[in-house]
């Protein structure tokens, strides 16, 4: 492209958002409205993500020992377990502190323990954590041979309900985030063909003249550009104040719960909503122009 062909671009860009500034603030708030209600579904399903990521590595399994296993064989099976493929840590916890986990867990009504009488039924154990939630069950299905094991329970049930519940959360949150974008782009094209509806008849003599297709879509395809970016602009700025005011609200409330850090994770998304904003601007541009050009 041609230095003197690009100004008049760019200059037919800013003759055009003067002259139809109505038309241009209408598209900018309609970009900006339409990126701000994605962005915040795509903060949603981010966030989701992190907490279904959040809860499978917690997934852990709890290797109980024989009440008479010996202090070697303890040593030796927890050294097995290490070097077993797919194993993150283990972590032994005495029969005493399994007993003082109990009476936190217990509260007010710990006195139910009384009864035994300074007796501690319970086993020494291992906490098996695992690098992947998937291979929660293999591990425990050979843990549980090695000598001097008990069991080795992972709850079986609620971690298969709980990946089921996870996987659902992706995908319904991917098919989402794809519904939004497809809304979003056929508003933004259709509010982008007002504009050039309304110069139906200055593209229609320039194609009498002679003027090749890319002449006429060049200055549209910028024109959506610059809609798009400011609109982007706008939501970027209205998305990074909503998610710090949420944050600030969730973690009054819930200070463990696990939200995506707003550094730099919200740099990040203002990025992707600007320059999604940009794109969609273009092809709304390309898509409004098609029926015009056919003269």
């Amino acid at each position: 492209m041609k230095l003197r062909t690009s100004e008049y671009f760019i200059r037919e860009v800013l003759i055009s958002l003067r002259r139809n500034n109505w038309m241009s603030f209408a598209s900018v708030g309609t970009v900006a409205v339409s990126l701000f209600v994605l962005g915040v579904f795509m903060l949603l399903v981010l966030n989701m993500n992190r907490l279904a990521s959040t809860l499978e590595s917690q997934v852990q399994i709890s290797v109980y020992f024989q009440d008479d296993i010996k202090d070697s064989v303890r040593d030796k099976v927890e050294e097995d377990i290490l070097e077993m493929q797919g194993i993150e840590s283990v972590k032994y916890v005495s029969k005493d502190e399994a007993m003082e986990r109990l009476k936190e867990r217990l509260g007010d009504q710990k006195y139910l323990l009384d009864a035994l009488e300074e007796k501690n039924p319970l086993p020494d154990s291992l906490e098996v954590t695992v690098k992947m939630p998937e291979m929660v069950e293999t591990a425990a299905n050979a843990i549980v041979k090695m000598d001097g094991v008990e069991e080795a329970k992972y709850g079986q049930d609620v971690v298969e309900h709980l990946f089921d519940i996870t996987r659902l959360m992706r995908i319904f949150g991917l098919a989402l985030m794809v519904l939004l974008a497809g809304a979003t782009l056929f508003i933004i094209s259709n509010t982008i063909r007002l504009t050039v509806f309304a110069r139906r008849k200055e593209i229609a003599i320039m194609k009498y003249v002679g003027a090749t297709d890319w002449f006429i879509r060049w200055p549209f395809l910028l024109e959506g550009m610059v809609l798009g970016f400011i609109g982007g602009i706008i939501a970027a700025l209205a998305l990074r104040s909503f998610y710090a005011a949420m944050a600030a609200k969730i973690y009054s409330t819930l200070a463990f719960f696990p939200l995506m850090p707003q550094y730099p994770f919200m740099n990040y998304v203002s990025v992707a909503i600007i320059v999604s904003g940009m794109v969609i601007g273009t092809i709304g541009s390309t898509i409004s122009l098609k029926r015009f050009l056919k003269v």
